[in-house]
């Protein structure tokens, strides 16, 4: 395989991927873009590598930056912005994990604590929906406490939080 069939492949498939961390497939093709360059890419590289729109780009590049994943980069005597991915894949899954946790996580633990809270009537219904409300926040909260520990940890948290389960 070549290096530009090797390339699409790769940025074909973690755009595929995008989706299980909760983006848009276009969003992480740019990051895939980014990810393997040798060099920070204006909005118009990035556009022409991968024949998308500059709206979508810049929609894209937008919610990269805000989940900490891509940062504009400054070139001296260039007007144009240049962008840049994280490269080490740790710290990558760090921020993924912990932007996730932000995004969908927390906001279910609000809602399921808020709806297992709901004053008791005393009829069946109400009864089960505390009580398998209640298991789900307690889980949901225990998740994001063990996520929350795994992300904080030093280099190579990922590799050495799995061995531990796995053991």
């Amino acid at each position: 395989m070549e290096y530009n069939e090797a390339k699409d492949k790769f940025i074909s498939t973690w755009g595929s991927l995008g989706t299980l961390w909760g983006i848009n497939k276009a969003m992480a093709q740019i990051q895939a873009l980014l990810f393997i360059s040798t060099k920070s890419l204006t909005m118009e590289e990035i556009m022409e590598a991968l024949k998308i729109s500059r709206g979508n780009t810049s929609m894209n590049l937008r919610q990269l930056i805000d989940w900490g994943i891509v940062t504009k980069e400054l070139v001296a005597g260039e007007r144009k912005e240049y962008f840049a991915t994280e490269k080490d894949v740790q710290e990558l899954a760090r921020h993924i994990a912990k932007e996730r946790s932000r995004r969908e996580i927390k906001p279910v633990i609000k809602v399921l604590k808020e709806v297992s809270s709901i004053q008791p009537d005393g009829t069946a219904k109400t009864k089960e929906l505390i009580k398998q409300t209640k298991a789900l926040h307690e889980l949901a909260e225990s998740a994001d406490t063990i996520l929350n520990k795994m992300v904080n940890k030093e280099q190579n948290w990922l590799s050495k939080s799995l061995l531990k389960l796995l053991k």
